[in-house]
């Protein structure tokens, strides 16, 4: 059979042009991907850099056990992130440490020369978060410490940290006085104060009893320390009573918690009534 000639011209006549179309639709296909590339890599060119975050701040906690101490000093991360109140509690560390540590040394020597046993000396300090305002950071600290004899020694402490002025404060320096502050909280503190005591004693408190562990203590002479109820004033303030001040040792320490009210605000200082705000 023979092929007519007509119908092979035109299948030839196509072939250049299939051909010419099959290159560019290979070709769209490879160029497709480099241009995305391509335009991918100029724009992170273009953006600009972005900082890596700094690492959150993180609790310190240092602990020593030796044959002369056992020491221990913790702060919260709220204080690590503040370089200033770090570098505050960081010295005091070391200076507690120290003088521990030279105490101890000293006692040893003396023990050996007696014929005595030693025993560790000891340290404790543990910071921990009152409140945490956009400004200010309240801290409170219970510290302990064993220098020989039948028992350690407890105490309170506070810290006050003025985040704008980056300086500590203490809670009585917000107030026009510590007379003042004392005036406006000493009635109600020290009801508190002899119900608490009643309830360790299990007898009423007689404040004409002529026992220096019945009276009603000055409140301001005890550690201060300011608290919120809302996270950003001060709504409450607490004295934090150490043994010996208002009992015997073995009755411990006491804590009152007192509401801010109008009569303390009217002993805050004017530039500083705006922290303040009275307990609902």
């Amino acid at each position: 059979m023979r092929v007519k000639r007509e119908e092979i011209g035109p299948m030839r006549s196509l072939a250049p042009i299939l051909a010419v179309l099959l290159l560019a639709a290979c070709s769209g296909e490879a160029d497709a991907p480099l241009a995305a590339e391509t335009s991918a890599a100029a724009h992170a060119a273009a953006a600009p850099a972005v900082a890596a975050a700094p690492p959150a701040a993180k609790a310190v906690s240092v602990k020593e056990e030796t044959a002369l101490i056992q020491f221990d000093y913790a702060y919260p991360a709220q204080a690590a992130a503040i370089p200033a109140l770090k570098g505050l509690l960081d010295s005091d560390l070391d200076k507690a440490r120290r003088e521990l540590l030279a105490a101890a040394r000293e006692g040893q020597k003396e023990a050996k020369a007696s014929g005595f046993d030693f025993n560790p000396y000891g340290h404790s300090t543990d910071w921990t978060v009152v409140t945490d305002l956009p400004g200010w950071l309240s801290l409170t600290a219970q510290r302990w410490e064993f220098t020989g004899g039948a028992h350690g020694n407890p105490w309170t402490d506070a810290l006050l940290w003025d985040k704008a002025a980056g300086a500590r404060r203490a809670a009585s320096d917000l107030f026009v006085s510590k007379a003042a502050l004392s005036a406006a909280i000493r009635t109600p503190f020290c009801n508190l104060l002899d119900r608490e005591r009643a309830k360790r004693r299990q007898a009423p408190v007689n404040r004409d009893s002529g026992d220096m562990f019945d009276e009603c203590i000055d409140p301001v002479e005890s550690t201060v320390i300011l608290g919120s109820a809302d996270r950003q004033h001060f709504t409450r303030i607490g004295v934090l009573v150490d043994p010996y001040a208002a009992g015997s040792y073995a009755e411990g320490s006491y804590e009152v918690t007192l509401p801010v009210t109008p009569a303390v605000l009217k002993a805050v200082k004017p530039e500083y009534r705006a922290l303040f705000a009275a307990s609902r």
